[in-house]
């Protein structure tokens, strides 16, 4: 029997390589992350915690006063997955960075997230940058430190200090006004600020004054000038019977006298460039930006534009700053730049330098392009309209920061007859210097003709006018963020949540670009302005903030800086229990009945406003919107009227009183009468100086309106 054999053969194993592991890097939000991302390459994977993960309690205090303020942070509602997601992935990586903002509430997400991680704070992981470009992130990433602990003390002091003010006097507004209340350390300045202005301007008496213009001629030639006063000495005019005082004066057949003629060279030096709060400011002023907006829009320039050239590109450096400072290399840049485009002659050889303004940090450089060469009209298709307005202001105030003066020739003549004195001003830009790229208001040249000394002029007319002194004008946005900064009063970082709080509270309201309080906001100012008498007082505020900043600096304890502000104001508190008298926010009738029960309907005040509900509550809950009506048949459905109602954001609009049954909305208010050129309803719309009558459906403009 054949016995066989079997061939056995061994089978080669091979083992899989492991894949290298990646450095985490841990960013705020996903665009930064994207952007930095590409900067980085293969060997990094960057995330976003989107925003801070851990903070305290909403539901209590969260402080613990007996020991030391220690505040009792919690993870964020919401962010489970994102936390286990980061601790999954740092369980997996090389190393870990973190890579939130440069200033102090990134300085403390970075912080909060080393926690989470149970991360050592020496560990050197923290790497920040002012620019979200290429060459400056890397370079970042060669040079990682440990986190600024000082930096953490100083956010986490004004976190503490935030809650103790707003969750000891909050809930005294609830027991003797109403539910839903607030107060904060920042947001009570800027409230009383805005009614005490308001205050002013009750309080205001006009006073009358009056002035003469009169047109003059010497030779062909005619130019204006206005009343100065008598033998060389300003002299104001108080009323009518002062004007014809110095008119029978003045003898229309007799020449006046050029007495005097200066002619000088006047220069005007360009701005430093943007800080925050400037930046807020002018885009108010300029572009009618809310401050949120604002903030929004300079958020996305600075993580990252898609030019589509390879990679997103920060377009901005760094947004939340208080400094005018500018590195080296970009002013280098922007010196090349304008000798380029504009030539020798409009680049200054030692730019103008700001002045800091009390109590800045002067931690990161302005508010600057991250390369001049990027100019607004190449990046303006990969912008949104927003963006590319902000952008264009950003650039262009840059760029003009480091360009040469521009040169006014001025005129100045006195003329004289019977000891009167009338004074004509002329000017005319004899060089465009800055102004080429940024203009500074209404520039138009107000010519005189070749005036001299000893020549006659024949006054050929006078126009006196009445004037009466005007009160302070109400804060817009800009001003009241400029009064804030001026003062001391919060940081760059503070300015849009303290504005958006008050509003949101409807302790304020914004008509025409102005604040104005509301009878909610003037009752809970009148508590604390009596209560708490430091919460509102703009140089105790002040002070607080300059410790804070030397928390930032190492030169003060965190806790000791808390304690200081805590004792005296507990005291305030306790008082303020007993002493606060109950406010009966009594409700008006609203002059209609309930369409449910019958029952007469009130005012009542809510989160947005005004609005009617049943008297009967709560066994009755109908509620409905406070509209005005404008008597103007509705274009859509030709049934109902227009009607003025207001959005969430307290915006108002208009919309037709049969909704929902007609669904027609506008923001413009419709006046009644058509295109006559393709039929469409025409609308009013706010204009710089007035209104103007247009289409909305086409170009059809009539005459504008003051």
């Amino acid at each position: 029997m054949a016995t066989s054999t079997k061939k056995t053969t061994k089978r080669k194993t091979t083992r899989r390589r492991a894949k290298p592991k990646k450095k985490l890097v841990i960013v705020e939000s996903p665009s930064k992350a994207k952007t930095i991302g590409r900067f980085l390459g293969r060997s990094y994977k960057v995330v976003a915690s989107l925003g801070h993960v851990r903070d305290l309690p909403k539901s209590r205090m969260g402080v613990d006063i007996e020991h030391n303020y220690q505040p009792d942070y919690i993870s964020i509602r919401g962010k489970g997955d994102v936390i286990k997601e980061l601790r999954k992935d740092a369980k997996n990586a090389k190393a870990v960075y973190l890579a939130s903002d440069p200033d102090r509430e990134g300085e403390a997400i970075a912080w909060h997230v080393s926690n989470i991680l149970k991360l050592d704070d020496n560990d050197k992981n923290r790497v920040t940058f002012n620019e979200i470009t290429k060459d400056a992130v890397k370079e970042a990433f060669k040079e990682p430190r440990s986190i600024n602990m000082d930096l953490v003390d100083a956010q986490q002091a004004r976190r503490v200090l935030d809650r103790l003010v707003g969750y000891s006097i909050s809930p005294i507004l609830w027991k003797k006004v109403k539910r839903g209340l607030s107060a904060g350390r920042v947001q009570s300045v800027a409230l009383n600020l805005i009614i005490q202005r308001e205050n002013e301007i009750r309080d205001f008496k006009p006073e009358e004054y009056w002035t003469i213009d009169a047109a003059f001629q010497q030779g062909k030639d005619k130019f204006k000038a206005t009343f100065y006063g008598q033998n060389g000495k300003k002299v104001a005019l108080h009323n009518n019977q002062d004007v014809q005082k110095i008119l029978r004066k003045v003898d229309k057949k007799q020449d006046f006298e050029i007495t005097k003629v200066v002619r000088r060279e006047r220069k005007r030096q360009p701005q430093p460039p943007y800080t925050t709060s400037t930046m807020q400011q002018d885009a108010n002023r300029r572009l009618n930006f809310r401050t949120r907006k604002t903030m929004m829009a300079a958020q996305m320039l600075y993580e990252g534009i898609d030019i589509k050239q390879g990679s997103p590109v920060g377009l901005i450096t760094y947004m939340r700053t208080d400094s005018t400072r500018i590195a080296s290399i970009a002013k280098h840049e922007a010196s090349k730049f304008i000798h380029e485009k504009y030539g020798s002659e409009y680049a200054a050889i030692k730019p103008i330098k700001g002045k800091l303004p009390e109590g800045a940090q002067d931690a990161h450089e302005a508010i600057r392009p991250t390369s001049v060469y990027r100019t607004p009209a190449e990046m303006k298709q990969y912008l949104t309209n927003d963006q590319y307005k902000l952008y264009n202001l950003i650039w262009s105030r840059f760029v003009a920061s480091q360009m040469t003066p521009e040169i006014i020739d001025t005129m100045n003549v006195n003329l004289e007859q019977n000891n009167v004195d009338f004074r004509a001003n002329g000017s005319k830009v004899k060089f465009a210097g800055f102004t080429k790229v940024y203009k500074r208001g209404k520039e138009q040249d107000n010519l005189l003709p070749d005036l001299q000394e000893g020549e006659q002029a024949r006054m050929i007319s006078d126009d006196p006018a009445q004037h009466f002194t005007q009160p302070p004008a109400r804060y817009t946005e800009a001003a009241l963020i400029k009064t804030l900064e001026e003062n001391g009063v919060g940081r760059p970082s503070t300015y849009a949540p303290t504005l958006d709080t008050i509003q949101r509270r409807y302790y304020v309201r914004l008509v025409a670009r102005h604040f104005e309080p509301t009878e909610l906001g003037q009752i809970v100012n009148k508590i604390i302005v009596k209560q708490f008498p430091d919460i509102v007082n703009v140089k105790f505020t002040a002070d607080v903030e300059g410790e804070l900043d030397q928390v930032e600096e190492g030169k003060r304890n965190w806790v000791k800086v808390v304690d200081s502000f805590y004792k005296p104001f507990s005291k305030e508190v306790s008082a303020a229990e007993n002493a606060v008298a109950k406010i009966e926010m009594k409700d008006e009738l609203a002059g209609v009945d309930c369409d449910i029960c019958g029952a007469p309907m009130v005012v009542k005040m809510g989160r947005y406003g005004k609005f009617y509900a049943c008297s009967r509550f709560p066994n009755c809950r109908n509620t409905k919107a406070i509209v005005h009506d404008t008597g103007i048949t509705c274009p859509k459905c030709g049934k109902g009227t227009v009607v003025e109602r207001k959005s969430k954001k307290n915006r108002t609009f208009y919309g037709c009183s049969r909704y929902p049954d007609c669904d027609f909305v506008s923001w413009d208010r419709p006046v009644g009468r058509n295109c006559p050129k393709d039929g469409h309803y025409l609308v009013i719309k706010k204009i710089k100086g007035g209104t103007q009558v247009v289409c909305p459906n086409g170009d059809y403009k009539e005459q504008p309106q003051k």
